[in-house]
């Protein structure tokens, strides 16, 4: 089904799509986001690349992220290739780090569920990790180290993505918001904003939030907002990115530390509170007490796309031939970004189903 193609929604999973379609060789592909492309939460992530740091537990969806974190060396070097824009894929490792001994008994308890399924992990005492992060906090007890689970520097990976497109001739239009899609005997037809109309052959809703607005899902995607905040420092001091049951810090080549991050239900509302920022101080400075010394020079937020049971919804949409949707990554688009352009990618050219209930609401 190669020629217009219609995305809808820009951010890394809009992007992503866009440029493995234009890879395997489908042309007429157009983008079409509400705002600036790549500026909502994909923006606003942490950009950590961790399934390990992130879960107690295995699973379909834990297969999912890992599996997609795998392609992270491939994906990072064909941008650097394809578009001259380095998106930093730090593979140092990831610590998870406890305060306790409740929370150092969880951590050993999870340290023998992926030990038993095969995967990665080291058991830490509390001078095997200042030895790896001098900062850390003395009353840290003991923690686990994930070496397999890294981090992307996600705004430039917008803009390799981004620039891509733009090398690749995919059209980008921004500030216009769709709001009606029309079918037709089982087909998608056109999507028509305000002042503009795109016909199309085929279409993908991978709006983050805003996707259920579209009104062809029923993927029940709700916004959950993230405040986060960032120090700066003369220079690197933290080798890893490092979590606490709380939170997390990530550490950034030029300096700058992310702390993060909330997760508030409070609809479609934007923007950083007194309350949220002291907590994420609080947590940041419990994991490094030395960023007690700093006021944090910068904070934003995101609203991520939660989905029912936080499955992402990626696939065709049932009772419609040419429309797909791609949406619902909540805390893991960044993650998912690579895996879900391909399986999106996949479809567009077979008619079954690629991972039969992996994905919710979608065949």
């Amino acid at each position: 089904m190669a020629g217009e193609t219609l995305i809808i929604g820009g951010g890394v999973v809009g992007l992503a799509i866009a440029r493995e379609l234009h890879k395997r060789g489908h042309s007429d592909i157009t983008i079409v986001d509400k705002g600036i492309c790549g500026q909502e939460a994909s923006w606003a992530a942490g950009g950590m690349l961790g399934p390990q740091a992130e879960s107690d537990h295995g699973g379909e969806f834990f297969d999912l992220c890992s599996e997609s974190r795998d392609l992270y060396p491939q994906f990072a070097k064909e941008l650097l290739a394809e578009t001259g824009v380095d998106v930093e894929l730090d593979t140092n490792g990831t610590l998870y780090v406890a305060f306790s001994s409740i929370e150092m008994a969880k951590l050993k308890s999870r340290f023998e569920l992926h030990r038993g399924r095969g995967l990665t992990v080291e058991l830490l005492d509390a001078a095997d990790i200042r030895r790896r992060e001098p900062f850390i906090s003395p009353d840290v007890v003991g923690g686990l180290f994930f070496p397999n689970d890294w981090q992307i520097e996600n705004r430039k990976l917008i803009l390799a993505l981004r620039k891509y497109a733009e090398l690749n001739r995919i059209e980008i239009v921004e500030n216009c918001e769709i709001d009606k899609i029309e079918t037709k005997d089982g087909t998608v037809t056109r999507a028509m904003a305000a002042d503009r109309e795109f016909e199309c052959e085929s279409v993908v809703l991978c709006a983050g939030a805003w996707t259920n607005k579209l009104g062809l899902a029923t993927a029940g995607i709700v916004p959950v907002r993230g405040q986060m905040i960032c120090y700066r420092t003369a220079k690197r001091v933290y080798e890893h990115v490092i979590y606490s049951s709380r939170g997390y810090i990530v550490p950034r080549r030029d300096g700058r530390v992310l702390a993060g991050s909330t997760s508030e239900f409070v609809g479609y509302s934007k923007g950083v509170t007194d309350a949220g920022i002291a907590t994420l101080r609080e947590m940041a400075e419990e994991i490094s007490p030395s960023l007690a010394s700093q006021t944090p020079y910068d904070s934003w937020s995101g609203l991520r796309p939660k989905a029912t049971e936080e499955m992402p919804v990626i696939g065709r949409i049932e009772g419609l031939s040419n429309a797909f949707i791609a949406a619902g990554h909540y805390r893991n688009g960044i993650l998912l970004a690579p895996l879900t352009a391909n399986m999106i990618a996949d479809r567009f050219d077979i008619d079954t189903t690629v991972m039969p209930n992996r994905i919710s609401a979608t065949n």
